[in-house]
């Protein structure tokens, strides 16, 4: 599963650096995290977005109980423009590699 933070960083863009630097730290040494990665926008450098990549939705759900995430990254993410932030994948393909489905984990 897919978790994407976004923010607006008007002021001080070094410190939000320094701070999602150390967020991403704490969620990487959580059990079930796959990869993370800080980006931002090309078109408006005040666009951010924190993606972290998870085993599955309860490995994420337990990464954000960890007392030193909830010091370190809860906070940060606390921060994070509204809207949805989870993401289940139902599809990928590697390069050149051919799409490949998978189920969803929600209850239709």
């Amino acid at each position: 599963m897919l978790v994407l933070n976004r923010f607006l960083v008007s002021s001080d863009p070094d410190t939000f650096v320094e701070r999602a630097h150390a967020a991403l730290a704490e969620l990487a040494a959580s059990p079930g995290y796959v990869r993370g990665e800080l980006t931002r926008a090309l078109d408006d450098p005040t666009h951010w977005c924190l993606l972290t990549e998870w085993r599955n939705v309860g490995s994420y759900r337990r990464a954000l109980g960890r007392y030193e995430v909830k010091i370190t990254a809860t906070p940060l993410l606390a921060e994070s423009l509204m809207g949805p932030s989870a993401y289940e994948t139902l599809a990928a393909a590697e390069p050149g590699g051919p799409v490949q489905v998978k189920a969803g984990d929600l209850a239709v």
